[in-house]
């Protein structure tokens, strides 16, 4: 396999991973967060998680950095 496939492929499984806790989060009603984008036409709903991908983003940078200054 070359170098580039294996990017391709390591690329698509975050995306999916990412999808997927997007998903979660919207069961476990996170989804909802001020500053989510939402648009709803009449065939077509277009949502962007801006405000939970802010959350999650301060979370882990908060995590991380605790993690890393242990050491």
């Amino acid at each position: 396999m070359t170098d580039e496939v294996k990017y391709i492929l390591l690329a698509a499984g975050f995306l999916v991973l990412w999808a997927g806790i997007f998903v979660g989060l919207k069961l476990l009603g996170l989804g909802h967060l001020p500053g989510d984008i939402v648009v709803k036409k009449k065939n077509f709903t277009f949502y962007f998680p801006l405000g939970t991908s802010l959350l999650i983003s301060l979370i882990l940078t908060v995590l991380l950095n605790f993690l890393i200054r242990r050491r």
